[in-house]
């Protein structure tokens, strides 16, 4: 599927299974902030990202998801390299999922989020 928000932020696809996926993002200068290190928005699109490339393979025909809330915890400034995105499943309902998506530098781990996310038909109606 084209994603053309992460292909401006320059995320690449490392796998998709059902539940699971992992992404990854080459530090650019286009990522810092001016203190030169990764804006949190960076990692926290990277995040949202991750859980909807893992979330996809679950949903039946039809279906979509979106973003119902994300908390992120950053832990560790992250200056350049490669940051790896691994977003699992957590808990699967029929209109809402929760995933957890942990960011890393090599294997140290700079930010956890976890999100929930809405799962849907466009145009139906809900009562």
């Amino acid at each position: 599927m084209q994603h053309p928000f992460a292909e401006l932020l320059d995320m690449q696809v490392v796998e998709q299974h059902h539940g699971h996926g992992r992404m990854r993002l080459q530090v650019g200068p286009d990522h810092l902030n001016p203190h030169r290190v990764v804006h949190g928005a960076v990692l926290y699109a990277l995040a949202d990202t991750g859980m909807g490339l893992a979330l996809y393979p679950t949903l039946a025909e039809g279906e979509i998801c979106a973003t119902i809330e994300i908390k992120i915890n950053y832990f560790k400034p992250v200056h350049g390299g490669v940051v790896d995105c691994v977003t699992q499943l957590i808990n699967r309902g029929r209109s809402v999922a929760n995933l957890e998506s942990r960011l890393l530098v090599g294997d140290t781990l700079v930010a956890l989020a976890n999100g929930n996310y809405a799962i849907f038909k466009p145009g139906a109606r809900r009562s």
